[in-house]
């Protein structure tokens, strides 16, 4: 399947799909509701929580600001370390790269460390198309891949499903794809674990081409870094013989001492620990055959939509994120709706504010995502670079409202039209037209006060999906412009 999911309906129609599987919004509710309340405890032990966020968040924005210099800085790094650096411009061109560097070692497999680049870019059908077989080995996303699922959680992509389905897909396409489930599997945890530890065995000891993502980049000397809780990062990174990173460009950090802030915030906003099982550094290649890690890498360098976003002002503080997931597991709109029907591999609050900014709002369900929250603010709060999810959100509904992202054409700058919102853009025209005409405005208050007793209660037309569930506010006896002058008009003039 698609990585992108391009194609799904709009938000609203998915999400109301969504909502009506118990299944589904019991699995959400139980694994949000536990993950947020450990990572509660988790941030509440550390008293210099608010600095280290402030610290993380100035350290990305700085980043994002010299984000020319450190990429240069970083090639060079990785060069000097034995590396090779490439860069794609989009998702097609990335995955040109990664299907000729694996093509060029000879081998038609590969084992894979959990990366939402590589999903971001669908790189798995990509290679699939080519003749190459991808295989996950994070525990979340081989469930997602033997049940020819899409992932709806960027933390744990298989949050959507429970002990007793896991098993059932473990014992029916394990041995399509490798190691068969043992006999009499059960649905504990130890039992399915070991299930995949047995599975994964066997790809980890033959591959010999890894592909990963990487949290962060470090500029001055080029290392990559992978955190996870599983060890399965770590067989992908010191096993194969040739190993290819595939990265945004937004993920790189200065120098060793901003990576500290990030190695203290991310495991406790991720999974509640106070630091991550599993950190696994990496630069540039081994020197012998005997030294772990690959003896060949490749770095490939993703744009993708990143320096649009960048151009954006407000919209570019998304690309601060560091993939914790803390947003998701607090947002209401999730927790009912689920990570699939966000159509991208960035559900939840990030990926509404991501998505439309990396593809553009020209399909319906990217024109749909800043409309898919409360605005309560929650994402806000437990970010941990303060990304403020609720202000992107405004932005991006004014965008789709004024006619989609503008594009340059020549020395023109042009705004694309937009898509279903034609009503929502003339009721704004209108509403500012009689602003900048206060006797117009007068009127109109006049003429609704004085004709309330007919005004109805729900929207016609397209309005009616709004109001279904709510009333329409009563327009006031008397607007506040008249009972102002009536109350306090003659005491001011008197003065």
């Amino acid at each position: 399947m698609s990585g992108t999911f391009v194609g799904m309906p709009a938000f609203p129609v998915a999400a109301h799909e969504a909502v009506g599987n118990t299944t589904l919004r019991a699995n959400l509710r139980h694994a949000t509701h536990t993950i947020r309340d450990k990572r509660a405890k988790a941030v509440a032990e550390l008293d210099d929580w608010a600095l280290l966020r402030e610290a993380g968040k100035q350290i990305k924005d700085h980043t994002l600001r010299h984000l020319d210099t450190y990429l240069v800085q970083l090639e060079e790094a990785v060069t000097a370390a034995g590396g090779v650096v490439h860069w794609a411009t989009d998702a097609d061109e990335a995955n040109r790269i990664v299907t000729r560097l694996v093509k060029e070692t000879g081998e038609s497999e590969v084992v894979k460390v959990k990366s939402m680049a590589t999903q971001e870019i669908g790189l798995n059908e990509a290679l699939e198309a080519a003749g190459i077989a991808a295989y996950e080995t994070d525990l979340a996303e081989l469930i997602v891949q033997l049940g020819h699922d899409r992932p709806s959680h960027i933390l744990v992509p298989a949050i959507h499903r429970n002990r007793g389905e896991i098993r059932d897909i473990f014992a029916k396409e394990m041995g399509e794809w490798g190691r068969p489930a043992p006999e009499g599997l059960t649905d504990t945890p130890a039992e399915l674990a070991e299930a995949a530890r047995l599975h994964l065995r066997e790809k980890f000891l033959r591959a010999k081409v890894g592909i990963s993502g990487a949290n962060f980049m470090v500029a001055e000397t080029g290392t990559l870094v992978v955190v996870e809780s599983e060890g399965n990062g770590r067989m992908c990174l010191t096993l194969p013989e040739t190993l290819i990173s595939v990265v945004g460009i937004e993920k790189i950090v200065p120098t060793w001492r901003d990576l500290e802030v990030f190695l203290q915030t991310l495991p406790r906003s991720s999974t509640a620990e106070r630091m991550n099982p599993y950190t696994s550094m990496w630069t540039g290649t081994s020197d012998t055959e005997t030294a772990d890690g690959p003896r060949v890498f490749h770095l490939v360098l993703i744009d993708n939509g990143r320096t649009d976003t960048l151009a954006d002002e407000v919209g570019r503080q998304a690309l601060r994120c560091i993939r914790c997931s803390a947003c998701l597991n607090v947002c209401p709109v999730y927790e009912r709706a689920g990570g699939h029907a966000y159509g991208s591999v960035y559900p939840g609050p990030i990926g509404a504010i991501l998505s439309p900014q990396l593809r553009g709002t020209a399909s319906e369900i990217d024109a749909s995502l800043p409309y898919a929250s409360s605005l309560c603010g929650a994402c806000y709060e437990v970010c941990p670079v303060a990304i403020d999810i609720p202000e992107v959100l405004v932005h991006l509904r004014e965008r789709v409202v004024q006619g989609g992202p503008a594009t340059r054409q020549g020395n023109r700058v042009v705004l694309k039209p937009a898509k279903g919102h034609a009503a929502e853009r003339a009721a704004m025209r209108a509403a500012g037209w009689a602003f900048v005409h206060p006797g117009a405005l007068r009127a109109g208050q006049r003429v609704a006060s004085r004709t309330r007793r007919f005004h109805p209660r729900t929207l016609p037309g397209p309005g009616r999906a709004w109001s279904a569930t709510r009333d329409l506010p009563q327009v006031p006896a008397e607007p506040f412009r008249h009972w102002w002058q009536r109350t306090h008009g003659k005491k001011e003039s008197g003065k």
